[in-house]
């Protein structure tokens, strides 16, 4: 790691480290070291799946079996993927009361897994599925991906509780992502291009408040050119365990579990 990087992790960790409500906001990318590749992108599913054909809610209900094809494949990557050292850097930096929550805009459930407890999972979960007849939600089993079209016990098709395009934020989530980036005073924005509306709109309110802003990703992104305060640029599966490490050791003396 050459020099500049280790400057700017340094100035991550005391950034962090002097913070009284730190938050985080993840895309994607902190998941594609675990195996999920992007969404976007010539190696993402949109490549293969068009969006107005698969990913939105107005083809999920005209045909659901078609859609499911899609989910289907999402589920098998999901199933594989176990949480990487980014994620478990960032539960412990939580554990460690140096940061109070995660927006993550990750359906695959791994900040979890990983032992984060406060998430906000602004684009819903793969790990509940709801119907689309009665509004009851079960827990995704194996078992239901060996029919076509997963339906409830009242005969209705079931849905991962995954946000389509064309349906809204859930508005608990939306609250609460919210109130946090009007709270924090610092926002470390991680794998994520910051394109995506209503979540690309986060570090834009904290920032105008004033707010310290921390972008993590393996490029520049807009965030980087005009409004980040610091930009970690590598991999975030690196980089991050490395930043944890030095907060936890340097200014909580806790020792990042490995």
């Amino acid at each position: 790691m050459d020099r500049n990087s280790l400057d700017t992790i340094a100035q991550a960790a005391e950034l962090l480290a002097s913070a009284r409500h730190a938050i985080a906001l993840t895309g994607a990318g902190i998941s594609v070291e675990s195996g999920i590749p992007a969404f976007r992108g010539a190696a993402g599913l949109w490549a293969r799946y068009p969006i107005e054909e698969y990913a939105t809610l107005d083809a999920f209900v005209k045909n659901p079996g078609k859609v499911w094809g899609l989910f289907k494949e999402l589920y098998e990557v999901i199933n594989r993927a176990e949480p990487n050292g980014a994620h478990v850097a960032l539960a412990q930096l939580e554990a460690a009361g140096v940061l109070k929550s995660i927006i993550t805009q990750n359906i695959d459930n791994l900040h979890q897994r990983a032992g984060s407890k406060h998430v906000i999972e602004f684009h819903g979960t793969a790990s509940e599925l709801e119907c689309l007849s009665c509004g009851s939600t079960v827990q995704f089993e194996e078992s239901l991906l060996t029919v076509d079209v997963p339906r409830c016990a009242c005969g209705g098709v079931l849905k991962p509780k995954i946000i389509l395009f064309g349906e809204a934020i859930p508005a608990p989530a939306l609250e609460e992502a919210e109130r946090e980036a009007l709270r924090c005073d610092l926002m470390v924005v991680i794998g994520t291009s910051a394109q995506v509306v209503p979540a690309s709109v986060l570090p834009l309110v904290a920032k105008q408040r004033g707010v310290r802003l921390v972008e993590m990703n393996v490029e520049r992104t807009h965030l980087s050119e005009h409004f980040a305060d610091l930009s970690v640029l590598g991999s975030v599966g690196q980089t991050l365990p490395r930043v944890a490490e030095e907060v936890l050791a340097k200014y909580i003396d806790t020792p990042l579990v490995q």
